[in-house]
């Protein structure tokens, strides 16, 4: 038996603890956060050569006016650091698939352009691409359990990019 003072103790750190429910969908959430980047990426790797990461660059820059963005703006659609993303477009532009050059508005910054090879290179991955995302995500999910795990997954991201208040 527990004291009233232990009680009120265990009250006021309750909320420090996930409810069994809770844990059981956050580790689920956790497992999937973790293996789903793995899954697209081992499939990227062995059917097209590319990482997960370069193919996502790769295709915001195919969707981009003449397929240039700033290369600090690729990075945070990235979730790359201006480092790492120099770092991926170098090994990109090395296979002929990029090429970076001044931003002709702002000197100060530097653009990634899409060359017609890195498109080559995008059309050819993109059918397992999305046979496999199909496959793992989008097949198992009737349409309104997609557009609501698209909606919940913006609200999780719009608490994660807002500012601490």
């Amino acid at each position: 038996m527990t004291s009233p003072d232990e009680s009120q103790q265990m009250d006021e750190h309750a909320d420090l603890w996930l409810a069994p429910a809770e844990l059981a969908s956050w580790m689920s959430l956790v497992r999937l956060a973790v293996r789903l980047p793995w899954a697209l990426d081992t499939q990227l790797q062995r059917d097209a050569g590319l990482s997960m990461v370069e193919y996502m660059s790769l295709a915001m820059l195919a969707e981009a006016p003449e397929w240039t963005l700033r290369m600090s703006v690729l990075a945070e659609h990235t979730n790359s650091s201006l480092s790492r993303l120099s770092h991926l477009v170098k090994r990109l532009e090395s296979r002929g698939y990029v090429r970076r050059e001044p931003d002709p508005s702002d000197g100060r910054f530097t653009n990634a352009v899409l060359l017609p090879e890195g498109m080559r290179k995008l059309e050819s991955a993109a059918p397992a691409h999305v046979a496999h995302v199909r496959r793992l995500v989008v097949d198992n999910l009737s349409g309104e359990r997609l557009r609501r795990l698209g909606q919940d997954a913006e609200r999780i991201l719009d608490r994660i990019d807002s500012p601490v208040r």
